[in-house]
């Protein structure tokens, strides 16, 4: 039998870091509550120790389960961007000649559902104001959407196929939610996709 010192709790913790049971709660909570802040703040302007009095725990521990800042705003977006990473899903499910059609509209649903629309809007506005959060959504859109949209068309020049698609449909969902650019912000979404789709298809498909 291990002798315990005199004083000790034998059930003390380590400080800073939760027990088994409760640590995947807390990560949670501390990651919605980073989206949170990120969401309301930007990323210029949101810190850890924001961060940790508003999950109501130490900065150490969002440190211990995140890293730096950097890393805890990567964490937030790949949740908040998920939506958009069934893309390569969303195309596949179909004739190539239809591809862009699939892409604008799959899009363009995310943008227009107020649920997946604030935290995009979030993570636009801090990579279009920050090098540093520009860099954690550009490494994230290489890797986890381009590269896939990329290998499901199997085309010469496949990833800067994808990559000007989704530029085309970036822009236009900058102009339309972000900057709010009129007539654009008001019209009826069929016709943007009507006119979009084209454009789209001709950069996944086209000579």
């Amino acid at each position: 039998m291990t002798d315990v010192p005199a004083g000790s709790d034998p059930g003390a913790r380590r400080r800073g870091r939760p027990p088994r049971t409760e640590s995947a709660d807390t990560r949670d909570r501390i990651l919605v509550t980073a989206r949170g802040e990120f969401s309301e703040h930007g990323y210029e302007k949101t810190s850890v120790r924001a961060i940790a009095k508003a999950a109501g725990v130490d900065s150490a521990l969002v440190h211990h389960y995140f890293g730096t800042k950097e890393q805890i705003f990567e964490a937030a977006i790949s949740v908040a961007f998920a939506p958009a990473l069934n893309a390569p899903v969303a195309i596949a499910d179909g004739p190539l000649d239809g591809v862009g059609e699939r892409l604008t509209r799959f899009i363009f649903g995310i943008w227009e559902n107020p649920t997946t629309r604030t935290p995009l809007l979030a993570i636009v506005r801090s990579a279009v104001t920050n090098d540093t959060a520009a860099a954690v959504f550009r490494r994230l859109i290489a890797s986890q959407l381009l590269r896939r949209l990329a290998e499901q068309l199997e085309l010469p020049d496949a990833e800067l196929r994808a990559e000007l698609a989704a530029a085309q449909l970036v822009g236009c969902a900058m102009l339309r939610y972000v900057i709010k650019v009129e007539p654009l912000a008001s019209a009826d979404l069929e016709q943007i996709v009507v006119r979009i789709a084209p454009v789209v298809q001709g950069h996944l498909t086209g000579p």
